[in-house]
């Protein structure tokens, strides 16, 4: 089979390495990729927004099998165009990615079907909504309705906060057309989980859960970012939760979207809070997340290709999907100044001594070969440093192991990453 992965960061590479391992694979392809992933596959100069750009080599290259990691394209229509031209693709047409396209839209599906999430009101003018925050008491949340680079919310604890969010969006335009509709919606306290599940539309099935780190330093300081680190499962996550979770949210979304003539196909991600009330949705996603995808795919035994293929050809009622019996910390390595200005072009060392760690990963990001075939920095988000283990604790100090031998100018991640994980599994809380 020859495959065609749409993306260039840590998501794509991890994809990539997965799809890799199926014999049958005969040749990948990555639009445009990066330094990680021109190990694995061929890089294509072409951007994952240029769908037709995308669809016509897909056509050229007989591509078996297309996999959109980000967002953008999904929202842009690229599935759309590729089944108008009779290719295979995996990923929500446009209709149903709006799901991700608008907060709005999310929102209003979940509260005429009965999906559990915050109380939200919508605004589309800054003096109305200023005026409104004179009514409610923070903390709240302020949320720019489109795409926004996983950077268009904020968690407000004063009224001054929420008017400075309310301004980035209406006044400053800091998210472009994104920001031209905002959501003010309650703050709901507990834990939060990624939660993905596979659907073809009609049947779904969950993926391990995830727990990331958004903001850009240790404790949760700082402004948030694409997102810092992961870990894989959950800890707090089992088999009545689950449960729980696809009968009350996942299953329902599916449905609902269905029944309004959005069928989805591909992975649903919703982003989910474990209230005292049960769990609700703070935020639907519609592609795999990042760097989730890091610290869960390494723990997938079941062959990832297959799997896409029954989501394609609508007969996933068909599979199961069987798991290592370990944890996955990752951990992401930025330039300095990430995720406000940053430069790139910097060497980056260690690389292959890292990679000698024991059940350690490194998906590249922000890399690119340089003439000299040596890996330079080219993003803000440079390197995930992706390591398992039999617990939390020992995954996580191999993550942390192999990055000690890694180098490039600036460098900086966080130090925190997997230690709730320790503190669930080892009866801190």
């Amino acid at each position: 089979m020859r495959i065609l992965v749409v993306g260039s960061g840590g998501r794509e590479h991890a994809l990539t390495w997965k799809l890799a391992q199926n014999p049958a694979v005969e040749k990948i392809y990555c639009a445009p990729g990066n330094g990680g992933t021109a190990e694995l596959a061929e890089n294509i100069p072409i951007s994952s927004g240029d769908i037709d750009k995308l669809a016509q080599f897909a056509e050229e290259e007989r591509i078996d099998l297309t996999v959109v990691g980000p967002e953008a394209p999904l929202v842009a229509g690229i599935v759309n165009e590729f089944e108008k031209r009779g290719l295979k693709i995996f990923g929500p047409r446009k209709e149903a990615a709006l799901i991700e396209g608008s907060k709005v839209f999310a929102k209003e599906l979940m509260e005429r079907y009965g999906i559990p999430t915050g109380k939200a009101k919508v605004f589309e003018d800054f003096e109305e909504a200023k005026k409104y925050l004179k009514s409610v008491s923070p903390p709240l949340v302020v949320k720019a309705d489109g795409l926004a680079a996983g950077k268009g919310v904020s968690v407000c604890f004063s009224l001054e906060e929420a008017e400075v969010a309310l301004k980035s969006c209406f006044v400053e335009r800091k998210f472009g057309e994104a920001g031209d509709r905002v959501i003010i919606e309650e703050y709901l306290e507990g834990e939060e989980v990624s939660f993905f599940v596979l659907t073809d539309g009609s049947s779904a099935l969950p993926l391990l859960t995830a727990q990331d780190y958004k903001r850009v330093f240790d404790g949760d300081k700082g402004p948030n970012t694409g997102g810092m680190g992961s870990y894989s499962p959950a800890p707090f996550m089992n088999t009545q939760l689950e449960k729980k979770i696809m009968e009350e949210i996942m299953l329902p979304t599916v449905e609902a979207l269905k029944r309004e003539g959005r069928e989805y196909k591909g992975v649903l991600y919703g982003g989910l809070i474990m209230t005292s009330d049960g769990p609700k949705v703070l935020e639907f996603n519609c592609r795999f997340g990042d760097p989730e995808t890091q610290a869960i795919l390494p723990l997938l035994e079941s062959d990832l290709l297959e799997i896409m293929m029954a989501v394609v050809e609508e007969n996933l009622r068909e599979y199961r999907l069987n798991w290592r019996d370990e944890k996955c910390v990752d951990v992401v390595l930025a330039s300095g100044g990430y995720p406000g200005k940053y430069e790139v072009g910097y060497l980056i060392e260690g690389i292959e001594e890292a990679s000698r760690v024991r059940n350690v990963c490194l998906f590249h990001a922000g890399t690119k070969r340089g003439e000299d075939n040596k890996l330079y920095t080219s993003g803000g988000r440079v390197l995930n440093v992706s390591a398992r283990g039999r617990s939390y604790r020992e995954a996580r100090e191999r993550a942390y192991e192999a990055i000690e031998k890694i180098r490039f100018e600036g460098m900086h991640f966080r130090k925190d990453i997997g230690e709730k994980g320790i503190s669930y599994e080892e009866g801190d809380r």
